[in-house]
């Protein structure tokens, strides 16, 4: 394997050290002036519903690996659940990247199972078309009290329609891929490259799989909205559970097509400007936002780094 993609040595335990410890130092800043509120928030959400809160977001890790899995085996890579496990879970380290792009770590770590790059980056693909599936899909519930974000959320839906054509009809795919291969270029590369990877991806969007993949996808995505729901539950602030789905998945949407890493600071404006609207106040929206992106946002990327530490590969 080529000494750039070898998965151990100092570089490469740098590079990943400096991007957690950079996420970690943002989060760090981030609590630094509103700390009071979210232990205060802490304390009136108590230890056993909280732990219950995690619990929810842990099944949804768990829902979302049964997922990666059935991706997967469509790509004939049916690895053993231990280890394929543990890589997906170090990809959450890189979690707060422009897109989640970092997930992409997962291919270099899939690597020693002769898993290829156009394979992993298909599965991932595929994971994030299914995620932008689901949060439309719980966004739509309450879009007739909220149609100023009518917009985004027929954006969002216009490029779902598009990434599904794609790989849903190969002969189209087929046809970009004639148009590019003559042609010379960084960017005609890099469209071949794209290419390759719709390719692949089309065995992953078989009608059977897509089905599974997208209630996969709505019952995990759905557990965190209901995290979201039960904090607020916690805190006094009477919000009904259809609306702190909407507020979840806009919230989640914005984030994403903001394309901050990890949607930070996009997400949390939206989810606040949202429960206030939802007459929550101010101080309690602020606190129910921080404490969400504790238990879901900077669990994962605590949990990554976990699973990254415990991953050892030879040089």
């Amino acid at each position: 394997m080529n000494q750039a993609l070898m998965l151990s040595g100092w570089r490469y335990r740098v590079l990943i050290g400096s991007v957690v410890c950079s996420a970690l130092a943002y989060l760090a800043v981030s609590l630094w002036g509103g700390w009071s509120a979210v232990s205060a928030a802490v304390s009136r959400v108590g230890g056993w519903q909280g732990g219950q809160i995690v619990g929810l977001v842990l099944l949804g890790y768990g829902l979302r690996f049964l997922r990666w899995q059935i991706y997967l085996n469509a790509l004939r890579h049916p690895l053993p659940w231990w280890p394929s496990l543990k890589i997906y879970l170090a990809g959450f380290a890189l979690t707060t990247t422009p897109g989640k792009a970092g997930e992409a770590l997962r291919g270099v770590l899939l690597r020693r199972w002769d898993v290829p790059y156009p394979h992993s980056f298909a599965a991932l693909f595929s994971e994030r078309l299914s995620d932008l599936l689901a949060m439309v899909a719980l966004a739509l519930f309450g879009l007739s009290a909220h149609p100023e974000w009518l917009s985004m959320i027929v954006a969002c839906l216009v490029l779902l329609a598009c990434c599904v054509l794609l790989v849903s009809r190969p002969g189209l795919v087929s046809a970009l891929d004639r148009r590019v291969e003559q042609r010379s270029g960084w960017f005609p590369r890099l469209l071949r490259h794209v290419v390759h990877v719709l390719h692949q991806s089309h065995s992953c969007h078989t009608p059977r799989r897509q089905i599974g993949a997208t209630l996969l996808s709505l019952l995990a995505w759905g557990l965190e909205a209901l995290a979201f729901y039960w904090i607020l539950n916690a805190m006094g602030a009477g919000i009904p559970l259809t609306f702190a789905m909407f507020i979840y998945a806009v919230s989640m949407l914005a984030g994403a097509l903001s394309f901050m890493p990890g949607g930070l600071g996009s997400a949390e404006a939206v989810m606040v400007t949202l429960l206030v609207s939802g007459d929550v106040a101010l101080p309690d929206a602020i606190a129910a936002t921080m404490l969400l992106r504790l238990a879901t946002l900077w669990l994962a990327v605590g949990v990554g780094a976990v699973a990254l530490s415990r991953i050892k590969v030879d040089i």
